[in-house]
């Protein structure tokens, strides 16, 4: 049974990987896509409530943000798998997720900066880059890549299709 403690050694056995194909990468990135979005518009409902106490928590996120997550944590995952076949301890795995969600934040925000079209601004924060990244946000990005890493990924990746 999965999750089941093994008498008194505290040990949890882990039921072996079910039967069956794993998602396909477009299934993937769907659910990457989904849960980018979800996060965001949460996010942004509980910082505007730091600022505004507004209860309506009315988060906001654009339709460009489904293909960048979709892709950014798609790239995670493959990041994820050579950073540990390389045994890279979880810190520095997460600096190196970190590294590159602001260097994938900054390019997409360019290009769409480039067609009218970027949704974000950070000019009005102390340590911003053109208004396209700023490094008051390094915590939360590091806690959505451990998230990413640790559960979002990691249970993607062990679905499967009957």
């Amino acid at each position: 049974m999965r999750g089941e403690h093994k008498t008194g050694t505290g040990a949890v056995l882990e039921a072996p990987a079910a039967p069956g194909r794993p998602l396909v990468t477009v299934a993937r990135l769907y659910v990457y896509a989904l849960h980018g979005c979800l996060c965001e518009v949460a996010f942004t409902a509980a910082l505007d409530w730091c600022y505004t106490r507004d209860w309506r928590l009315a988060g906001h996120s654009s339709l460009w943000a489904l293909p960048m997550y979709a892709t950014a944590i798609y790239l995670i995952e493959v990041m994820r798998t050579r950073l540990m076949a390389r045994r890279l301890a979880l810190p520095a795995r997460l600096a190196a997720y970190t590294g590159f969600i602001y260097l994938w934040e900054f390019s997409c925000g360019a290009g769409l900066s480039l067609l009218g079209a970027c949704p974000w601004d950070y000019s009005h924060y102390n340590y911003n880059l053109g208004g396209l990244v700023t490094l008051e946000y390094a915590l939360p990005w590091t806690v959505a890549a451990f998230i990413a890493e640790q559960h979002v990924i990691e249970r993607t990746l062990r679905i499967r299709l009957h």
